[in-house]
């Protein structure tokens, strides 16, 4: 089966199963630790992740796996509970599957969260950091292969994939909340192995605030669709290479879940302004 066809087969079931997807209703894609932002939404209906036509299937445990369609104080909200990666034998286009089809469903506004290392020694451990830009050094791209001219240019530009107007609005809503929050560069890594102090180094050298093993590679499906993506990521830990400490996934999952009030509160004080937007 061709790709935008295997795509258009898993919208066509999830609007069968969820009516079809409120105009204005935004997206959400929570990483690891990260779950628990699912836990406000109001009304929720869920899909698993599993009876999804062609959809992927997550094998991280603190993946959850589900679709969950509800309200964020009245805001029409569908959340991405768990995504997909490089590291698990996917490739860039099922990595980004999930992407696809809520583009395919008529979203247009998207909030992407991941968990990640602080490469930039000044960033504060159990902070949101804003993603302003990115540097993709998987060596892949899910615009790979052919172009489906109905979603997007065959060579997007990319020199703004982060919506300016909101991350403004993260970074007031943050101010009036009293979140201490940092901004930066995110970079992608294959993975699943974490980075060796050499590494850890070099990524710095390049210009990388904090890095992780995913979200470049959504964001970039969801700018070649036209959908306004904002990104925040939380730190979980610091990476530096001098004085390097293990970082295995509990300590990150559990840095995460200490964070997720914050993260939680901030998201949903950005979703408001984000909601009264006008294409």
């Amino acid at each position: 089966m061709k790709y935008i066809k295997k795509i258009q087969h898993s919208a066509a079931y999830i609007q069968e199963n969820l009516g079809k997807i409120q105009d204005g209703t935004v997206a959400l894609m929570t990483g690891t630790g990260l779950g628990k932002l699912t836990d406000a939404i109001e009304n929720p209906t869920s899909l698993s992740y599993d009876v999804i036509p062609e959809f992927p299937v997550s094998t991280v445990k603190s993946h959850a796996g589900q679709l969950i369609q509800g309200t964020i104080s009245s805001i029409p909200i569908l959340a991405l509970h768990g995504r997909f990666h490089l590291y698990e034998g996917l490739d860039a286009r099922q990595v980004v599957h999930g992407i696809r089809t809520l583009g395919e469903l008529g979203i247009k506004k998207l909030i992407l969260t991941n968990a990640a290392g602080a490469l930039n020694p000044s960033f504060l451990t159990g902070s949101p950091m804003l993603v302003e830009d990115h540097i993709n050094l998987t060596g892949t791209t899910p615009l790979r292969g052919k172009n489906e001219d109905n979603w997007g240019k065959r060579f997007p530009d990319m020199c703004l994939v982060y919506d300016k107007q909101f991350r403004k609005i993260a970074k007031d809503k943050a101010l009036e909340l009293g979140i201490h929050i940092e901004h930066g560069v995110f970079m992608q890594i294959m993975g699943p192995n974490m980075e060796t102090p050499a590494e850890t180094r070099m990524y710095r050298n390049l210009g990388a605030d904090a890095i992780g093993m995913s979200t470049c590679m959504e964001a970039i499906a969801a700018h070649h669709m036209g959908i306004r993506v904002l990104a925040i990521s939380c730190l979980t830990n610091k990476n530096l290479p001098d004085c390097m400490k293990a970082a295995p996934l509990e300590q990150v999952i559990s840095q995460a879940e200490q964070s997720s009030g914050a993260m939680t509160k901030l998201i949903c004080a950005i979703l408001k302004e984000i909601h009264e937007i006008t294409e």
